[in-house]
């Protein structure tokens, strides 16, 4: 879709004057005090109802979302979000809904495209590109950017399974909006290593759930080869080395992640022991020595000129 797909078909129209259709802005929301305020705030020049799903917080999420007009309901606390989205979207009043996580937040710019995008009558949802704020930076790799979400949709159209990360189900006809920053929610993602790694501890749980019923039996080789490979994508196939420090302290956070999922792999299996020598450990690392050398030759490859890439290439394949 163009970038101007919106401002050109309606070209000087007000969000708030023109052809209300109803949209309902649902927010699911668990110990979110410190966010809940700004993502409320953000929702009222493009919603005509607000909801917010607490998950058992024992904050003052729910107190804040009331004092601040929000319709509060209260689901079990799952430990992820998936599980609730479909409870959460049956308490909407609206047509259209918009879904919000508490650490996000709706632009001014967002809020007119959403208003005119609702209008299109012959788009059933719209997926929306994320601008993740990480330990105060934006993060633009392609883990992280443009980062689409299913978000904006007419009630029935979307539904969620309630694995972690699942992708919805969808009903009719879809649209992304253009990835650039003012069609982009903000998330105000990790603001610090206490808070990922907090995350990381709740999102591995779930995941050991995905890597059991696929029935991945633990061996000592997934505690090197996983996090490595979660490297090598998340710092070179993704180009997380263009995002400077950032970049390698989410790469080497990443694999961290996959580190600690295989060990509790390790230990649903009851901490069985298996013989690992030094020798044996040395040849599984050898066998990515080969993957990191193409890695590095592909990244200067990427940044350089179109006369240095032949050369790099070939230096590459004599390697």
């Amino acid at each position: 879709m163009p970038e101007n797909y919106f401002t050109s078909k309606f070209p000087k129209i007000n969000c708030l004057v023109y052809n209300r259709l109803m949209l309902s802005v649902v927010i699911t929301a668990w110990n979110e005090e410190k966010n809940i305020a700004r993502a409320i705030s953000s929702a009222k020049p493009v919603a005509d109802d607000i909801v917010v799903v607490d998950t058992e917080s024992t904050d003052k999420t729910a107190e804040i979302a009331k004092k601040l007009g929000a319709r509060v309901f209260h689901h079990k606390n799952t430990g992820i979000v998936e599980p609730v989205r479909n409870f959460s979207i049956s308490k909407a009043k609206s047509d259209w809904i918009l879904l919000l996580d508490a650490d996000e937040e709706i632009s001014q710019d967002l809020a007119r495209h959403i208003r005119s995008a609702i209008a299109e009558p012959d788009v059933d949802y719209f997926r929306i590109p994320r601008r993740n704020i990480i330990f105060n930076k934006w993060i633009q790799s392609e883990h992280w950017w443009p980062d689409y979400v299913y978000r904006l949709f007419k009630k029935g159209a979307v539904t969620w399974d309630p694995a972690i990360h699942s992708i919805p189900f969808t009903r009719g006809d879809g649209r992304d909006f253009p990835a650039n920053e003012s069609h982009a929610l903000v998330h105000h993602n990790y603001n610090s290593i206490s808070r990922y790694i907090e995350h990381m501890n709740r999102y591995t749980d779930h995941q050991l759930e995905q890597v059991i019923i696929k029935g991945h039996n633990f061996s000592w080789t997934d505690l090197v080869s996983q996090p490595i490979g979660e490297f090598l994508t998340q710092y070179f196939a993704r180009k997380g080395y263009q995002g400077g420090l950032h970049g390698l302290a989410l790469s080497l956070l990443q694999a961290f992640s996959m580190l600690v999922l295989y060990l509790k792999l390790w230990e649903k299996s009851g901490f069985v022991p298996e013989s690992v020598t030094a020798d044996q450990f040395n040849r599984q690392l050898t066998t990515y020595h080969q993957q990191l050398t193409w890695w590095k030759y592909q990244a200067r490859i990427d940044n350089a000129n179109i006369i240095v890439k032949p050369f790099l290439k070939l230096l590459r394949k004599l390697s």
